[in-house]
């Protein structure tokens, strides 16, 4: 007899409180996560369908599923940038799994919400990256890639000119959507190839998450990892040596400017002679009253009398 195995939890999120005016303190609790899963917990307006532009990013908090994938989190109550219907988004990182609880933020303004027209249902079938950093992202330029996709429509319905949102994430931090059109039509049982820009802050480096959404469900997500711009380093340490070597050049010639010019004799050199003495007319060298003449040592004559007491 086969033993039948209870199929897994699915991720579930519930509330300390189902509203609460901003400045509260909402307890998150989940179970059903995947064991050691990064969690990121944000306060969104417009049920988040316009991805994490409509959350406030700035109070989101983060956690880590235990080991039975269970979780419990403070998260600050805040007026998210959108209009309610608001919820409490909870994903993983990167965001393969999302939950939205729904909340209600007191005070804050409530309106319809936009109507969103996907048309057809794409999948995603191959995605890559391409594209590669030039000598300006060496130097701190912004990191530029192509994310290239080949998709299929597998719904009933045309896809004509599909919006997505592509959105870059660093670390722990929730991914930054923009929207981005694709002029073009995927017809019903076809697919075709897209090709849609993708760029980083200037500086940036580190392992990068770039996320493809399509009607408020991600797609695909693709890891970047971006070289450090290590000419900037190089500018630094280049500036290090030639500036301190420009002020000594400059302090040099300052203090060369202002030092004394007079002439100084040397201590212990008699001064010679003036040629001009040797140059009077009146004056031979060898009669000159200034040079005495050079008297090599005599030599002892016959003449000479001869001390007593010698013989």
């Amino acid at each position: 007899m086969t033993p039948a195995f209870a199929a897994p939890a699915k991720p579930a999120v519930s509330l300390s409180a189902q509203q609460a005016r901003p400045g509260s303190i909402l307890t998150v609790t989940g179970t059903g996560w995947p064991h050691g899963a990064l969690l990121t917990f944000l306060v969104c307006g417009q049920n988040a369908i316009g991805g994490t532009n409509a959350c406030d990013n700035a109070s989101g908090r983060a956690a880590t599923a235990d080991a039975h994938g269970a979780f419990s989190r403070t998260l600050p109550v805040v007026a998210p940038p959108k209009p309610c219907p608001c919820v409490v988004h909870v994903a993983t990182v990167p965001p393969d799994t999302v939950v939205d609880a729904p909340f209600t933020v007191i005070g804050h303004p409530v309106a319809a919400l936009p109507a969103v027209t996907t048309g057809g249902r794409l999948a995603v079938l191959t995605a890559r990256l391409k594209g590669s950093s030039g000598l300006l992202t060496w130097f701190g330029a912004p990191p530029r890639r192509e994310l290239v996709l080949t998709v299929g429509n597998l719904g009933a319905d045309p896809a004509k000119d599909p919006v997505f949102d592509v959105g870059t994430s660093h670390g722990v931090y929730a991914p930054q959507y923009d929207q981005q059109a694709w002029n073009g039509t995927v017809k019903p049982g076809r697919k075709a190839e897209l090709k849609l820009p993708v760029e980083l802050a200037a500086g940036a480096h580190g392992d990068y998450t770039v996320s493809l959404k399509y009607g408020g469900k991600v797609l695909v997500t693709q890891d970047w990892q971006v070289s450090r711009p290590w000419g900037v380093t190089l500018f630094w340490l280049l500036l290090l040596v030639v500036v301190p070597s420009a002020v000594f050049r400059i302090g040099m010639a300052v203090v060369d400017r202002v030092r004394p010019r007079g002439r100084v004799r040397p201590r212990g050199r008699v001064p010679e002679p003036s040629a001009s003495v040797a140059a009077l007319p009146w004056f031979t060298p060898d009669t000159s009253p200034y040079v005495q003449p050079y008297l090599p040592p005599s030599a002892p004559t016959e003449d000479r009398p001869i001390p007593k007491g010698r013989t």
